[in-house]
């Protein structure tokens, strides 16, 4: 568990299961990050994180606020997708519902992660990625102090799709 002034950030637990896919079922919340999930999918992602505890020590964890245990959002480390340039390196990522954007939740949480990082991994640097067209995600890497290395084209999205062309960008450790 990681924890901030204002939040929490903990492994998903089956309580959690109906917000998170209130999030991710939100076309607003995924329109620059990808598809709609369906309950199935949605329990897969979770199983998806879960899984990368007992392998990597790592998986995203769901952001809860403290002052009343509201499911703020999705944030962690995991490892960087294969077939991207960031394969096989320490990634962050973020997602937050709707109600909860705008107030520093994202770049809180991101940053708790970031200090986990440095403090119980020994990788060089922690890399993300988002789609082109994400402003928002792109803006918080760069308030985290990251900084743009590459662009590429991701391959979970079809030649053409608005959401193909991808960023990629880097923090060194400290």
């Amino acid at each position: 568990m990681i924890e901030t002034p204002r939040l929490l950030l903990r492994p998903p637990e089956p309580r959690d299961f109906d917000a998170l896919h209130a999030m991710w079922s939100d076309p607003e919340v995924m329109r620059d990050l990808g598809p709609v999930k369906s309950t199935a999918h949605s329990r897969a992602t979770i199983a998806r994180h879960l899984g990368y505890g007992p392998s990597h020590g790592l998986g995203f964890n769901v952001v809860e606020r403290r002052e009343d245990g509201a499911v703020l959002g999705f944030c962690g480390l995991k490892p960087g997708a294969p077939d991207t340039p960031i394969a096989g390196e320490l990634e962050i990522g973020w997602m937050f519902a709707r109600p909860f954007w705008g107030q520093g939740y994202a770049r809180e949480a991101a940053a708790a992660s970031l200090d986990w990082a440095w403090v119980h991994r020994s990788d060089p640097r922690v890399v993300a990625i988002t789609s082109a067209c994400n402003l928002a995600s792109r803006a918080l890497m760069e308030r985290l102090g990251m900084r743009w290395f590459t662009d590429f084209e991701h391959p979970v999205h079809p030649p053409g799709h608005r959401l193909r062309p991808t960023v990629a960008f880097a923090i060194n450790r400290p």
